[in-house]
């Protein structure tokens, strides 16, 4: 199989809110709660908007024009890292298309993405949950390390 990694562009939106939701209703069912929003049409008017600025990055992979998976990053700041630095908000692959290289082409452009911008590391957050074992053992073979800590949220709205 022939992947194709391109940069997304803001008429790309309609795609990678597609595949967002996709990745949602896999985590929703994979712990037995609604813990995400969803609306494909907000989704994809937001992704438009923050790929039009640039403050969001999508890394889109495809299988001839079939899109199979997505890698979103934006730029943070740290003092703790020494620099600026790269987060992994969102990350997706169909799930006939794992374990074939997939994830780790995208990765690896990520890497490349963010070496260019002058970004000290890529964090990413996966739950530490049974459900998603899986997830972190691809994340560790793949150079990560765990740093420690849960993810939180604070709804504001």
């Amino acid at each position: 199989m022939s992947i194709q990694i391109t940069q997304a562009q803001p008429e790309d939106a309609a795609v990678v809110a597609t595949l967002v939701g996709e990745l949602l209703r896999e985590i929703m069912a994979a712990v037995s709660d609604k813990v995400f929003n969803f609306h494909q049409a907000d989704t994809e008017a937001r992704a438009a908007a923050w790929l039009r600025d640039g403050c969001y990055s999508v890394l889109l992979a495809r299988a001839g024009d079939v899109p199979i998976g997505f890698l979103a990053l934006y730029q943070r700041y740290a003092l703790y890292t020494e620099g600026i630095y790269g987060t992994i908000p969102e990350f997706y692959v169909c799930p006939a298309h794992r374990s074939k290289g997939v994830g780790t082409a995208l990765l690896e452009q990520a890497r490349r993405l963010g070496q260019s911008r002058g970004w000290r590391r890529l964090e990413v957050t996966t739950p530490p949950l049974p459900q998603f074992d899986r997830t972190l053992v691809f994340y560790q073979r793949e150079g990560f390390s765990i740093s420690g800590g849960r993810k939180l949220k604070l709804e504001l709205s």
